[in-house]
């Protein structure tokens, strides 16, 4: 898998944030060695987000956002400001960039703000050859432990310092999505079921993920569709250690496999990988609860085009509704849009977020704990109307 093909929901993101002018977009240029932002002593020259693919060695593939700065007071600058928000969403690192002012109330808010969105972030006092960082500056980083350097984008030495620090502070997380599941020689059988939706001439990025996987742990992965599936497992000299489907045929595949072979969906894993599995078991719960009038947010990580058996525009409600006999209210969103008003839902509903990183999963797993909305994903909640009860993960 080439450096641009790697899914975003398998980079770390980086933010690189901060007021107008203090030189984002040269530090950008800077670390990764090519002019992907454009320079220019006008404030407000980075609009939208830039982002650039970068191998990080020893981290891996992560990505960089040049972002707009915070300080633009007009119409357009607060829509830019909303657009850097979605990126600090997602992102794993920030890089907090000053510039001559140094760390006035401005920067401390943004800090409070990372902290407040567990984000962790590096204080760079950029342009040091110009603007030196006073003393005051330096201590109150000190005293606080916050972690900060200073940078020239002509000096090589301080942009190699900033990327080893960026290597120290990035989250580091080795869990994978079959992490604890699956051990060498297991046996694997994943249900790929091959209808309106499926993607022609591949599997989708659960499916590949799931094989990747399998292989890299040194175990045997078999794929079939519901219908093969009992002929699959009677060839079989043994019983699979796990049997893994797509949630919309959960239901199918527990009649059609042995009781004491363990169960589970492509969702519920991503469910534990991106994001707290036990939160959203917990939210699928509230379907027994939903009344009349009840408004059901359904939000999908990507677009694409709509097929007449949508899982979220079609499947999924008419399940719900056949499921609670009641007549209930839904809204959808997808990509980076996320509503503000979430408190306006009942329940939220989410994809397994493939294309998701963890830092924006879980953001949005907290902004609904944080507003007392229950929140669940695609494949607990079929599991659950389903009555199909898949076996635990470790």
């Amino acid at each position: 898998m080439s450096l641009n093909s790697t899914p975003r929901g398998m980079r770390s993101a980086i933010a690189i944030i901060g007021r107008t002018n203090v030189g984002k977009s040269s530090l950008l240029n800077a670390i990764t060695d090519m002019e992907v932002s454009i320079v220019s002593e006008t404030s407000g020259t980075t609009t939208d987000a830039v982002a650039k693919p970068y191998e990080l060695v020893p981290v891996g593939p992560v990505v960089f956002y040049d972002t707009a700065g915070l300080d633009d007071v007009t119409e357009l600058g607060q829509k830019r400001i909303k657009a850097t928000d979605k990126v600090l969403f997602k992102s794993n690192l920030a890089l907090l960039v000053c510039g001559e002012q140094g760390l006035g109330e401005f920067e401390k808010n943004i800090m409070q703000k990372l902290s407040d969105l567990k984000i962790p972030f590096v204080v760079v006092f950029n342009k040091s050859d110009i603007y030196m960082p006073n003393e005051e500056d330096i201590s109150y980083c000190a005293n606080n432990k916050i972690i900060h350097i200073k940078t020239n984008v002509s000096d090589k030495a301080s942009i190699n310092g900033l990327k080893e620090l960026i290597i120290k502070q990035i989250p580091q997380d080795d869990m994978t999505l079959l992490s604890g599941m699956v051990k060498a020689n297991d046996l694997i059988v994943m249900v790929a079921p091959i209808d309106a939706e499926a993607p022609k001439g591949r599997l989708i990025l659960p499916q590949v993920q799931a094989i990747r996987d399998i292989l890299d742990k040194n175990a045997v992965a078999i794929v079939t569709q519901v219908e093969q599936l009992r002929q699959t497992i009677a060839s079989l000299n043994r019983l699979p250690d796990w049997v893994i489907t797509d949630s919309q045929v959960v239901k199918q595949v527990k009649e059609l496999i042995p009781a004491d072979i363990k169960l589970t969906t492509f969702s519920i894993l991503f469910a534990r990988l991106k994001g707290d599995l036990k939160t959203m078991q917990k939210g699928a719960e509230v379907l027994d609860s939903l009344q009349d009038g009840a408004k059901v947010l359904i939000a999908e990580a990507c677009a694409h085009h709509m097929a007449g058996d949508d899982i979220a525009k079609v499947k999924l409600p008419n399940a719900i509704k056949k499921y609670t006999q009641k007549q209930i209210e839904f809204t959808y969103c997808n990509g980076s849009d996320f509503p503000e008003n979430l408190e306006e839902f009942d329940l939220v509903i989410h994809c397994g977020a493939c294309m998701l990183n963890r830092a924006e999963m879980l953001n949005r797993l907290n902004e609904c704990v944080r507003r007392n909305v229950p929140v669940s994903n695609f494949g607990v909640i079929l599991s659950k109307i389903s009555a199909v009860k898949t076996s635990e993960i470790p």
